[in-house]
């Protein structure tokens, strides 16, 4: 195994871990994932994902198609060949994003909230005993800042698959 395969390997293992509990997959689907993730847009085949992973056709087979059903990967196939190249399915990351700016928001609002409760009672108390609004105001401050990247990224990725 040269080095680029070895930190290859490495990474699925390392991404796989990530993924497992971000997205709640079990641990060779997000094996499975990782993998298709770090080999791109030529796409990876069920037999490489067999050898790559060492695990069997079987448990390949079974996470491989519930990630499609997840419609986490798809795949295309070359003419000529009767392989199926299995990708990442870019509506995944879209919708990875949504979510991410969904909860970022919900977030916002919910520290927003807690702000002004804050500042209601800070009236009523005495200036020792009152309220630092620091952290609220540098928190909302970092999640408009990341919601607006993230919200340009989320764009870029459209406008680059038209």
């Amino acid at each position: 195994m040269n080095q680029v395969e070895k930190r290859k390997c490495e990474l699925v293992e390392k991404l796989g871990i990530f993924l497992e509990k971000k997205e709640q997959l079990a641990p060779v689907a997000a094996r499975i994932f990782s993998h298709i993730i770090l080999t791109g847009k030529q796409g990876t085949t069920f037999e490489d994902l067999v050898s790559g992973l060492c695990a069997s056709k079987s448990t390949i087979s079974t996470h491989l198609n519930h990630l499609q059903g997840l419609k986490k990967v798809s795949y295309f196939t070359k003419t000529g060949d009767r392989k199926k190249y299995f990708i990442l399915n870019s509506d995944t990351m879209l919708q990875g994003i949504s979510n991410m700016v969904e909860e970022w928001e919900g977030e916002k609002e919910l520290h927003l909230e807690v702000k002004e409760y804050k500042e209601d009672i800070n009236r009523t108390l005495k200036e020792e005993d009152r309220f630092d609004l620091g952290f609220h105001d540098s928190f909302i401050e970092f999640l408009d800042g990341a919601i607006e990247s993230i919200t340009k990224l989320k764009e870029k990725i459209i406008n680059h698959k038209h």
